[in-house]
């Protein structure tokens, strides 16, 4: 008979306890717009910390709006963003304009700063061939419908960059729902095998659609499943723009230096429904959920923190707004402007040379749509 395991050489137990303990959340600006971590607090001039928050103002108002006009038929698939501002608008504050930008489908935010022209991005919605053809100095991909494919994809950039001897990174984006994906630990697995300068950010809006996130795993924190694949993960409050910043800024340091990837997890909210096809946010969340959450707004904490500076007021936010306004109203002109979708145009697109199948079936469309 096997003899039992001598239960001081192994303490089970206590083994995840160690593991939680070196997860604590970062932050560096509370719900009430004051720094709490002074040591932690980015070297940031206050033009810099307007334009974010300019930016941050910008991107509510475009969620927004593009309810409205996909409530009008005018948009197709969207993803709303508001509560996200500071995972989001903060953690692309942190990069250059030659790292790569992997987005999920809720990340259009972050590829419309890394410079993708909003009409074009309103063609994505729509299905629009012309939404991808991204131009050749823009460092982006579509955004990923496949949930956590993007991890992956993201691993295999990085590498590219690091064969090529860039010092640049990669950056992706994915919810908590994508880390129960094998795409994800796939990517994050790869990526710490091979060094790669990578950084994979989890926006834990707390919920996988309707799925809340203590019924999608037993772990602690989403962060901590860096330990698996041999990185370094952090926790941070996805609700303070300065601590994403602060953690994407050191992330991407250490990975253009030749130290590897990063997982960081964003605690944050999505005010709205997962999309806007059909998901009603009611039959799985409270109003006192809700509320909580409201609370924590990245944009009343920043605005309070940037006010008591001295550095922002109403006059200046109403400037964003009346600007972002009138941006989309442009924007969505040109969208409507572009030509119908074709499928001989589709076919074009498919490839660099077309094989004779293809060859054959657009001479068939052509004829067809020249009638």
């Amino acid at each position: 008979m096997a003899s039992k395991m001598n239960n001081n050489a192994v303490n089970l137990a206590k083994q995840l306890d160690v593991v939680d303990k070196e997860f604590q959340t970062l932050q560096i600006l509370n719900e009430e717009g004051e720094i709490v971590n002074q040591d932690a607090v980015p070297d940031l001039t206050d033009e810099q910390l307007q334009e974010l928050m300019r930016r941050m103002v910008y991107t509510r108002i475009l969620d927004q709006r593009s309810i409205s006009l996909n409530r009008q038929g005018r948009l197709g698939f969207y993803a709303p963003t508001a509560g996200q501002e500071a995972s989001q608008i903060a953690s692309h504050f942190a990069l250059e304009k030659e790292d790569f930008i992997l987005p999920g489908y809720r990340d259009v935010p972050q590829i419309i700063w890394h410079g993708l022209p909003l009409h074009q991005a309103f063609l994505w919605s729509r299905g629009h061939f012309q939404g991808i053809q991204i131009p050749e100095d823009l460092h982006i991909l579509p955004p990923q419908i496949i949930i956590g494919a993007q991890y992956v994809q993201t691993a295999g950039v990085a590498l590219g960059i690091k064969k090529n001897g860039k010092k640049s990174v990669a950056i992706t984006y994915t919810g908590d729902g994508g880390t129960s994906q094998g795409d994800f630990y796939e990517g994050i697995n790869f990526a710490g095998a091979y060094q790669v300068p990578a950084i994979f950010i989890v926006q834990n809006n707390q919920f996988a659609i309707s799925t809340p996130r203590e019924k999608q795993t037993a772990a602690r924190t989403l962060a901590q499943k860096a330990v698996a694949a041999g990185i370094p993960g952090i926790q941070v409050d996805g609700m303070d723009p300065l601590a994403v910043y602060a953690a994407v800024k050191e992330a991407r340091e250490r990975a253009i230096n030749g130290e590897g990837p990063t997982l960081i997890e964003t605690l944050t909210y999505r005010y709205g429904p997962h999309t806007m096809s059909g998901d009603d946010p009611t039959r799985y969340r409270t109003k006192e959920l809700d509320s909580e959450w409201e609370k924590k707004d990245p944009l009343v904490r920043f605005r309070k923190y940037l006010e008591n500076k001295g550095i922002w007021n109403e006059e200046m936010e109403e400037k964003v707004i009346e600007q972002a306004k009138e941006d989309i109203k442009e924007a969505i002109k040109k969208a409507d402007a572009a030509p119908k979708q074709k499928v001989t145009d589709l076919i074009s697109i498919m490839n660099v040379e077309l094989p004779s199948n293809l060859k054959e079936q657009y001479e068939i469309y052509k004829e067809k749509e020249s009638k």
